[in-house]
């Protein structure tokens, strides 16, 4: 079977299809290639329709997964700016891998990809996380 057609004009017009991921098939694409599959099957052994139907499903199936892991993202991301936003203020105290203990009041908070950093008065910066101490100022 020779799809080529359908993935060269997929290739062209990708600029006016848009993608939920960059490494992922979405629907027009997928429906494309399910077209093509379906011109060039063998007309004395067509393809069971079932199947069309399972693949499709499937493709649904994870379509919908990867929209809710996107909006469970946010949530959590939003949920870190609001308990970011509480620290600010609180004076928090904590010990380091030295042993020396360290207190001081938050200044600013950052949230990047390995987790949330209280910037103190002082400059000091403080993982967020296990054996920091929060209290009120």
């Amino acid at each position: 079977m020779n799809v080529t057609s359908a993935t060269d004009s997929t290739s062209k017009s990708s600029s006016s299809t848009t993608s939920t991921s960059s490494t992922g098939v979405d629907y027009n694409t997928f429906l494309r290639l399910l077209i093509a599959e379906m011109k060039n099957q063998d007309p004395t052994n067509p393809m069971d329709t079932s199947q069309y139907m399972s693949q499709f499903a499937q493709l649904s199936s994870v379509e919908q997964a990867m929209q809710t892991n996107n909006k469970l993202d946010a949530l959590l991301s939003s949920q870190s700016l609001s308990q970011a936003n509480g620290l600010i203020g609180k004076t928090v105290s904590f010990t380091d891998s030295t042993g020396a203990s360290f207190s001081g009041k938050v200044a600013s908070v950052s949230i990047n990809s390995d987790g949330s950093v209280a910037t103190l008065e002082n400059g000091t910066k403080v993982a967020i996380g296990p054996g920091l101490t929060i209290s009120q100022s």
